[in-house]
């Protein structure tokens, strides 16, 4: 029994004693000054030239593309290109046997000297009041109608003769010598490729973003690897209604002919570009209701400051207001601290030694 006392006097008092001592040795542990500070991790603000890109993907076109075909009837007499040969505006690719519309032209200028012969007699009879006013106006009528049948056979002579509209690259051509083609039948493509018109869409969300004359690159997949640039020259003035997108064509430059109508390209487009632009990590924005914060550590201290949010990119976000260059923000540990929290940055590098 005395054995058993003694066992609970002891322990009785080991738990006493360890009340004391646990609280005593906590106030012991803590800064003089107040709590112990609290670990959080912070960066100092990213300063630098923001470039905003929105990426799209499009289709390349030909600035100028038309198929060679024939206005009026006629059987091909001469071929005067090669497949795959790049012409200047003006030369002649194809002449149709021209023998019908030279006769028609003949016929028509013999007509015209005669009915001028007889419209210089109707006036000479006029002048003299030896005919009547409705006499000479049938002959004047007559004179004009001549003169407008050798105009148009000059016109179906010319027609004969078919031209490059613009300078270009020809494609396969669709005819040979001798054959006979209609009117409107194909013969050959022609292609403008010194530059290329790139067609694509922006979603309406960035409809106030987009302006004439932005730039942009793209790729494409004959090419992996390189970039090709271009500038925005159109905007379409309505919205597609089943994508409820904006329909964008640009202007790509094509020197070298590497790129060709029909390609798919990637296209990153620039929307804006902001020089000496403040970028936070996005893990230190810090939103109460509707607006945003982030923790500035100033003096070991943390302030809660409420900011003013730009473009986002990859795992960054511009801000526009409430912080400068030279400050640090917590990007974690925002849940263990409080406005005006003692903290210690624990990711800073330690100092270099001198």
């Amino acid at each position: 029994m005395y054995r058993l006392m003694h066992r609970c006097y002891f322990n009785r008092c080991y738990w006493i004693i360890s009340a004391i001592l646990v609280p005593v040795m906590s106030l012991a542990a803590q800064a003089p000054g107040g709590p112990s500070a609290m670990p959080v991790e912070a960066v100092p603000v990213h300063m630098e030239n923001l470039v905003i890109e929105i990426n799209a993907v499009g289709t390349l076109l030909a600035n100028e593309t038309v198929t060679i075909r024939p206005e009026d009837p006629g059987r091909i007499a001469v071929i005067q290109f090669n497949e795959g040969d790049g012409v200047s505006k003006g030369d002649v690719l194809v002449t149709l046997d021209d023998k019908e519309y030279r006769a028609r032209l003949d016929e028509s200028k013999a007509s015209l000297k005669l009915q001028q012969l007889n419209y210089d007699r109707a006036k000479q009879l006029y002048e003299k009041k030896l005919s009547s006013q409705q006499d000479y106006d049938h002959e004047a009528a007559l004179l004009e109608e001549a003169r407008a049948r050798l105009a148009l056979n000059e016109e179906q002579l010319r027609k004969t003769v078919l031209r490059a509209p613009f300078s270009g690259v020809l494609g396969l051509r669709q005819v040979s010598p001798g054959d006979y083609v209609k009117e409107g039948d194909a013969i050959v493509d022609l292609t403008d490729l010194d530059s290329l018109k790139l067609d694509f869409q922006i979603p309406e969300i960035h409809l106030t973003e987009l302006a004439v004359g932005q730039h942009l690159s793209l790729q494409v997949d004959a090419h992996p690897g390189d970039s090709f640039t271009g500038e925005v020259y159109a905007i379409a003035p309505r919205l597609d209604v089943t994508s409820r997108s904006v329909p964008v064509r640009a202007r790509v430059a094509n020197p070298d002919g590497r790129l060709r109508p029909g390609m798919f390209a990637r296209v990153n487009l620039r929307i804006a570009e902001h020089d000496d632009a403040l970028l936070v990590p996005e893990e230190s924005i810090w939103p109460i209701g509707q607006d945003k914060f982030v923790y500035r550590v100033v003096d070991g201290k943390v302030t809660l400051t409420k900011v003013a949010l730009g473009y986002r990119r990859k795992g960054e976000v511009e801000v526009l207001s409430g912080l400068t260059a030279d400050d640090m923000v917590v990007t974690a540990g925002q849940m263990k601290i409080r406005e005006g929290a003692a903290v210690t940055v624990i990711n800073q590098p330690p100092a270099t030694q001198q």
